[in-house]
């Protein structure tokens, strides 16, 4: 247990620099996040080690692995700093001058149709402002918001936590991607043909789209999974000279420009959903990740 001189010890630049530390558990990557020396991080990370009697981070396979007691501070640490930036920051928020690093969780999906507008806009009005994106699974991403991991997440979230605030970005529909050849005459994709040919799953770590098992389960039916994969950049590729059928949603396959491949509605009915942006409620007052939200939505309708 700490005494109170122990707490006396640990001013508020170090535990900046811990969560830098056990974020990146990389020494060099740490200090460039911070835009401090490697010597600087070091001592700072032998001080650290010294008053919290732990050695934070230890060698292992040519880098650093984060102990038990720093798994243990690493959540709490993030929401304690998130909340001392929103009290210290300013009452107006200026992108134009502003220096803020934003930690944003979304699919390979959600970065296709959010980041290339977002980018320009940053760039052009926020150069200051710099964006590390995560990948995870839709439980992944929530917890890490409510654990303080990361600051946004971007995504299909049919449920939230209480403490958890969102803001719905658009309304999306399913669509069956299909080569061309092999398609009945009337070139529409039939529920029999749907059923007997295999299909292209896209998932991340088992979350799969319920969307489209809870519409087949409705009507007592069952698909055929031939692939499972989690990069949906590849997945349409894998359809084009095949049978598979690949089932998504339609944004997704904007930028599909191949004559033999063929987008067509699915032969039975499966619900729209809504892309949305979440939040912790104790970043409610922090105007930095408001003015990102804007940007953000804006960026989606007018790129």
């Amino acid at each position: 247990m700490h005494t109170m001189n122990d707490l006396r010890r640990i001013d508020l630049n170090l535990l900046v620099i811990l969560d830098a530390l056990l974020s990146e558990q990389h020494v060099t990557r740490a200090a460039e996040r911070l835009h401090l020396s490697q010597p600087a991080v070091s001592h700072a990370l032998a001080r650290l080690r010294d008053v919290l009697g732990d050695p934070l981070l230890v060698r292992a396979g040519g880098g650093l692995v984060a102990t038990a007691r720093a798994l243990e501070l690493a959540a709490p640490l993030a929401e304690a700093l998130a909340q001392v930036q929103a009290l210290l920051a300013p009452n107006t928020f200026d992108p134009a001058s502003a220096k803020r690093r934003f930690r944003v969780a979304m699919s390979d999906y959600g970065a296709a149709i959010v980041l290339p507008g977002l980018i320009r806009r940053l760039r052009q009005d926020a150069p200051g402002i710099d964006l590390q994106i995560s990948h995870a699974s839709r439980e992944g991403m929530l917890d890490a918001v409510l654990n303080g991991d990361i600051d946004l997440a971007a995504g299909v979230f049919p449920e939230l936590p209480p403490a958890l605030c969102s803001q719905p970005l658009f309304e999306e529909r399913f669509v069956c991607l299909v080569d061309r050849q092999g398609l009945p005459a009337s070139a529409e994709l039939d529920l029999p043909t749907y059923l007997t040919r295999p299909h292209v799953l896209l998932e991340m770590r088992g979350s799969g789209t319920p969307e489209i098992e809870r519409a087949l389960t409705s009507l007592n039916l069952r698909r055929h999974v031939a692939i499972s994969l989690p990069h949906w950049s590849v997945a349409p590729q894998l359809i084009l000279g095949t049978d598979l059928i690949l089932t998504v949603a339609a944004r997704g396959l904007n930028g599909i420009d191949d004559p033999q491949l063929v987008i067509l509605p699915p032969p039975f009915h499966i619900p729209s959903f809504t892309f949305v942006l979440v939040w912790h409620e104790r970043r409610g007052g922090d105007q930095a990740l408001n003015w990102l939200n804007r940007q953000i939505a804006q960026a989606i309708v007018h790129g």
